[in-house]
Parts: C-alpha cells; sequence; structure tokens
C-alpha cells in the first residue's frame, strides 16, 4: 500500500470472522484507508477471540506507524455470539418468575424456552423458580439461591408488566448482583409489552452474556495495557455501534451484526441513500436495503422463534464467488449452494496456465449427502474447483485491480471444458454460469425493492465483499440498474465498523400518545448515545409513531466526535447538476434549483407521468438533495420545496401541514417531512399525527438561529 504521511488521529475497526480477524485504520480527518490486516481468529487460544484482536491492532498500528495515543476511536464486530447461538454453546439460564395468581401462572409457562431449539441436538438449558413477594428480601434471597442451586450460571428476571412497574424484577437484579450472579431484566432488554417474546429475548440474551462479557474484560484490559486511551466500542446488528459498558448488559445486540458491519460501510463510506447492498463472500451472498439514508431494520429470529431484537433485513443467498457450478442433462442446473471452500480445492482461475493444461471435466461431492454433480477439473497441476468467480473472470466483468480479479487467459482455460460440453463458446459458458447464479440473487433483490417501495430511478446497487466482482457488475447489467463496488470491498465490514455511529433504539408501546410521550421517547435515544459517547451537537433523531400499534420508536445516532472532513477538492456544480439529471431521467437543462442551504441544495424537475393520458395527469416534482461533497442525500419521486427561516417556521410549517393533511377512513394523515437543518436532515416522515409532526420539528429547530434557512421537503400521503 502507498505510504501516507503519519496522521494526526486514527479510526480503527476490527472486524472477528470465523476465519479471519480483519483491522482497518481510516484517517479521522478524511475518512481516508490508510492501513489493513488480516490475522486468522483465534478460537482455540486461552484468552479466545481477544488475543486475535490484539494481534491485529498490535500489526495495524505498526505498519500504519503511528503510537496507541493516536487512536481516537476504536471498534469492533463479532460473530461470537451468533456462533454461540448457532452452536447452541450457551450458558445454564435460571428464570426467576415474579407474582402470584396469574401472573406466576405466566412466567412457569417459561420453562418452555427449555425447548427453544439452537442447534441440532442442543436446546436452551433453562431452570425455574417462582418468587411470589418480591418486596420481602428475605424470600427474593432464597430464590436466587434456588435456582442457583438447581445449575444456573446467569439469571433473568421476569415478571408479566415490568414495562409499566419494575421494581419486582429490579429486586431480582439487585439480589443476584450482591451475590456476583450475572442478570438480565426484562424491562431493559426491551418496554414492549408480550411477555413470551420479551422473556424469549432476555433469556436469549442471558444465555451469552458469561461468555461475553469474558471476552469483554479481556478485550478492555488489553487496549488498556497498549496504552489506548479511547473507549471501546462494539458493532451492534442494526448497523451502529454501542459502547462497551452497554454491550455487557446486552451481548444480544451482536448477534447477526456482520452484515450490519458491510451495510455501515456502504452507508458512511460510499454514501449510499437509496439502494440495495450485496456483501459478497465466497458462499454467500448478504443482501440489504438503504433507503433516504437510513438501513432497514426488523425484529429478528432467533431460533426459529420472534424477538425484540432490533436487528438490521438481511436475506441471505447462497451464491458467492465461490460457488460451485452444477450440470445435468447439458446445461447448467444451479450455482451453490456449496462453495470451494467446502470442497477443500483451489479456484481453477488462481491457478497458472500451466497447471490448466489437458484440463476435463470432474464431478465432486463436497459433503456426504450432497449431490453428485457439483464440477471441478482435472488438470496437469492436480484438481481445482469451477466457480462463479471463474465465470465471472472469463466474461471479463471483474474490474481490474479488484480483489477477485483473476488472470483472464487461466480464467477461459477453465471454463473451456464447460463450454464443451453446454456446446457453446467460453464467454457463452460463462454467461450461463452468471444468469443461472444472478437469477436467484435478482429474486431477492427485485423482493426488497418492492417491500420496500424503493426508488428505481434513484436506486444503486452496491457491492461489497472479496467476491462483489462477481455478482454485481453482471446483476446490474440483467436488471439495468445502477451498480458500483465499493472501494477496497474485501475489508468493507471492519470499514464499516471503523466509520460507524454510535446507536441507540428506544420502542415504548402508548396508547393514545400525547405529544409528551413522543418527545420524551426522543430525549430517551437522544441521552442514550450521548451517554456512550456521541457528541450532542451531531446527535440525529428519527422518530416513527404508528397509531394502530399504538408503538412509538425513536433510534437517535451520533458520532463519537463532530465530524468535519476535510474535502481535497472543490465540488463541480455542473457535475452535480448532471448526477442529479441521470438520477432524476431528465436533460440537465430540465433540472433547477428549488432552494437551498450552506449545507444542502436542493434539485429537481416537474413531470407529467407517460401514457395516452399523460396532459390530464397531474404533475409531479421529484426531487434530490445534494450535500456539500455533491451526494444525493435525499430523494423524492414528488415533493414540495419550501424554504423558510427558523424564526418564521412555526408559523409556516403550521399551514403547510394543515394544507398538506389527508383524511380518509382512517384518520387524518400528516404529510411525510423532511428539514434541511443547518448539517442534518432531520428526518420526520415516520409521524401521521400533525400537532406531534410540528412539536418534533420545533424540537429540531430550537437550537438554530432565528434568521438561519431551513428548508421543508413534503410528501402528501395519497
Amino acid at each position: 500500500m502507498t505510504p501516507h504521511p503519519r496522521p494526526s488521529a486514527i479510526r480503527v475497526g476490527i472486524d472477528v470472522g470465523g476465519t479471519f480477524t480483519d483491522a482497518v485504520a481510516v484517517s479521522a480527518r478524511t475518512y481516508e484507508l490508510l492501513g489493513q490486516v488480516k490475522v486468522p481468529t483465534s478460537h482455540d487460544h486461552p484468552d479466545g477471540v481477544a488475543h486475535g484482536i490484539m494481534s491485529a491492532l498490535e500489526t495495524l498500528l505498526a505498519d500504519v506507524g503511528v503510537p496507541a495515543t493516536d487512536v481516537t476511536f476504536l471498534a469492533h464486530g463479532t460473530t461470537q455470539a451468533t456462533n454461540a447461538l448457532l452452536e447452541g454453546d450457551v450458558a445454564t439460564v435460571g428464570i426467576v418468575g415474579v407474582g402470584r395468581g396469574l401472573d406466576a401462572w405466566a412466567t412457569r409457562r417459561l420453562r418452555s424456552l427449555g425447548r427453544l431449539k439452537l442447534a441440532p441436538g442442543r436446546t436452551l438449558p433453562v431452570r425455574y423458580t417462582g418468587l411470589r413477594s418480591p418486596d420481602r428480601p428475605e424470600e427474593v434471597r432464597a430464590a436466587v439461591t434456588r435456582v442457583l442451586e438447581d445449575g444456573a450460571q446467569v439469571l433473568v428476571a421476569v415478571e408479566p408488566f415490568s414495562v409499566d412497574d419494575p421494581l419486582g424484577e429490579r429486586a431480582v437484579a439487585d439480589e443476584a448482583a450482591a451475590q456476583g450472579v450475572p442478570v438480565t431484566t426484562t424491562h431493559e432488554i426491551t418496554q414492549l409489552y408480550g411477555l413470551a417474546k420479551r422473556a424469549r429475548t432476555a433469556v436469549l440474551n442471558a444465555g451469552i452474556m458469561p461468555r461475553m462479557l469474558e471476552t469483554a474484560d479481556l478485550v478492555e484490559q488489553s487496549i488498556a495495557k497498549a496504552g489506548i486511551t479511547a473507549p471501546l466500542m462494539v458493532m451492534r446488528c442494526d448497523g451502529g455501534v454501542m459502547s462497551l459498558a452497554e454491550m455487557r448488559g446486552r451481548p444480544l445486540l451482536t448477534v447477526l451484526s456482520g452484515p450490519a458491519a458491510g451495510v455501515a460501510g456502504a452507508l458512511m463510506s460510499e454514501k449510499v441513500s437509496e439502494g440495495v447492498f450485496l456483501e459478497t463472500g465466497g458462499t454467500s451472498t448478504d443482501i440489504s436495503v438503504i433507503r433516504r439514508g437510513r438501513v432497514q431494520v426488523r425484529h429478528a429470529r432467533l431460533g426459529d422463534k420472534e424477538t425484540y431484537l432490533p436487528s438490521l433485513d438481511v436475506r441471505t443467498v447462497g451464491v458467492g464467488g465461490g460457488s460451485l457450478i452444477r450440470l445435468g442433462g447439458g446445461s447448467v442446473t444451479d450455482v451453490g449452494p456449496r462453495s470451494a471452500h467446502i470442497a477443500g480445492l483451489p479456484y481453477a482461475c488462481f491457478a497458472d496456465p500451466a497447471d490448466l493444461a489437458d484440463a476435463r471435466l470432474a464431478t465432486v461431492r463436497p459433503r456426504e449427502g450432497d449431490p453428485d454433480d457439483y464440477l471441478a477439473l482435472e488438470a496437469a497441476g492436480g484438481r481445482y474447483a469451477l466457480t462463479l468467480t471463474c465465470a465471472a473472470n472469463a466474461l471479463g466483468v471483474v474490474p481490474e485491480g479488484d480483489y477477485a480479479r483473476a488472470d483472464a487467459h487461466s480464467a477461459r482455460l477453465a471454463l473451456e471444458p464447460l463450454a464443451r460440453a453446454l456446446g457453446t463458446d467460453v464467454e457463452g459458458a460463462a454467461r450461463a454460469v452468471l444468469a443461472r447464479a444472478i437469477a436467484r440473487v435478482r429474486a431477492v433483490v427485485d423482493a426488497l425493492i418492492d417491500d420496500y417501495r424503493l426508488d428505481r430511478d434513484a436506486l444503486t446497487l452496491v457491492g461489497g465483499g472479496g467476491g462483489a466482482a462477481t455478482v454485481t457488475p453482471f446483476l446490474g447489467a440483467d436488471t439495468g440498474l445502477d451498480q458500483r463496488i465499493c472501494a477496497h470491498s474485501e475489508v468493507i465490514s471492519p470499514l464499516g465498523v471503523a466509520l460507524a455511529l454510535v446507536r441507540e433504539s428506544v420502542e415504548r408501546i402508548v396508547p393514545n400518545p400525547t405529544h409528551s410521550d413522543v418527545l420524551t421517547a426522543r430525549t430517551e435515544a437522544e441521552q442514550a448515545v450521548v451517554e456512550q459517547g456521541a457528541d450532542p451537537a451531531g446527535v440525529e433523531v428519527d422518530v416513527t409513531v404508528d397509531p394502530r400499534r399504538n408503538l412509538i420508536r425513536a433510534v437517535a445516532t451520533g458520532a463519537t466526535e463532530l465530524r468535519a472532513k476535510d474535502r481535497a477538492g472543490v465540488v463541480d456544480p455542473e457535475a452535480v447538476l448532471a448526477a442529479a439529471a441521470r438520477s432524476l431521467g431528465v436533460a440537465a437543462d430540465e433540472v433547477g434549483e428549488l432552494a437551498g442551504t450552506a449545507h444542502h441544495r436542493v434539485l429537481g424537475a416537474r413531470r407529467r407521468p407517460r401514457g395516452p393520458l399523460r396532459w390530464l395527469a397531474r404533475e409531479r416534482t421529484p426531487v434530490r438533495v445534494v450535500d456539500a461533497e455533491g451526494v444525493i442525500r435525499l430523494h423524492s419521486p414528488d415533493a414540495h420545496v419550501d424554504p423558510m427561516t427558523v424564526g418564521d417556521a412555526p408559523a409556516v410549517l403550521a399551514r403547510l401541514v394543515d394544507e398538506r393533511t389527508s383524511y380518509g377512513d382512517g384518520g387524518s394523515r400528516a404529510p411525510a417531512v423532511w428539514l434541511l437543518v443547518g448539517p442534518r436532515i432531520a428526518n420526520l416522515s415516520g409521524v401521521l399525527d400533525e400537532e406531534q409532526l410540528l412539536s418534533l420539528a420545533a424540537t429540531e429547530l430550537r437550537s438554530r438561529a432565528p434568521g438561519e434557512t431551513v428548508v421543508a421537503v413534503m410528501e402528501e400521503r395519497r
């Protein structure tokens, strides 16, 4: 890697994978990648994965040439919690059910959690005891002692209505702490109702807690010994990071965080605002959505049961760069799900051309019980896997310098035996392989676009992972969608960890929520990320109020330092205009600037729908909001754009929101609103109630100067 001047401050991201631990150093000033290292993940070391984390960190700092004191941000992502659940390697959980009468009956039913299947032949080990009177210390002590003597290693306090009154659960937690036992309470895991789901989430959290606490202690001690003073952060499964202290209480948030690191990298380093992110490894492709600059999150299923764990919505397809080709009846029948790694074979396209002399097709059975129609090559140099990477290189779709790039001559030699079997040329064989592989990926991408109502005009397919070039370019050509591969795609996950924002999600069930209820949830989320180290000046909070479910959700994000990225060059206004025109699907001279602030430009065009009656249809105004770096940050297929001053905003917004509120059988629905406030885009689109919307808008504007320009972008709900 080209040497860099010694930076004054760096951000470090470490991704602990099943096989390797990757670490990157990024300039805190420019976000430029300064160095990257890869070491084996130390599963079998006495210190576990903590040893590999420190090995990677020490090597990285030496390579970049900076002292530990220059590290201003350090975060790691890990598959440890995920693997523990997948393998059933969890602690024995003691459930202390609080209550009497019907409450006691409800908590006793939680013994069934002991049947929750984690892995083949492995269920969740559960012990149970009841506690009738949590206000009596001697009864609390007896209950805790009883379940510990029954073999519990970690406790969960459960009370049916603890989200309203947590005193019983707190009594159990206090006694567990006094006895030095790790403990989880359901009201601290989630404030949502639903005893079974809340308890299930808490019990899974408790099951992985001892191991995660042990690793956290080892990593924290090692970081301190290394002289790093920056607080250690941990990757969450919803695309953000949390403090180590927060992870100690809720380690379950690290489950499924592997894919979240990659999409965080795409969001931050690639500035994606509307896209589908495809992280392709050797065996599979994880597919997730970024919509209007936000990752898409849903409650995860673990042990094939629903939980209250907020996790990135990831769809996994068994197609990766190492996927083996299957042949039957003179045609390519499938690509994957088995890979070269599983078969224990090297990729043919990375072989020396001389080693591929006299190559002929052979079939392999990667594992006992698998079909025997997976293809390999028998050649002068031995046996090789015929993979998706081989086909992509033979077709020439892998860019120069890409991690998956192979010698074109070797790739074509590898495909020649398959071409003969198919009765076509090398290009035809490669296309047949890629088309078969991409069909399964495309089906998932199309479903996500429909599920999230993504704007195809503004959408970009973004490829990450070492195998990105084997999937994303061909998929882009197949769908007609814009596509690109992330810079440094092979380390997009640790990059995402290094650049991730502190994140916290607060969910509440509140029948007929008031303005005060909404603002309370918002404030709680904001304070949570500040307490974990986020700079208060840069915190953003998205609030959603679902009146059908009486649900308030507030998601806060913020950086651990106020980001003021240096810009190496001046953004070309004409280039920005051309990019907006391409996104809008119009000529550049049809794009106009509708409004602007010191940090954003709002560009748009007027269009009528296509069709024979288009002149009778309502004119639409598609909009693109561009930031100071020329990146499209927000897009709308049809919006009103209204500039105003902060001082005038309360009255102007009240009038505009009232005019654009729609009415129907389900009641009134305020327009979806985004406010361009200083460097931020305040997303208020999740609020349907007019008064709650205006209350949140006032909160976003309260710290701004009265004469400052603010721009409202509004979509009417039809």
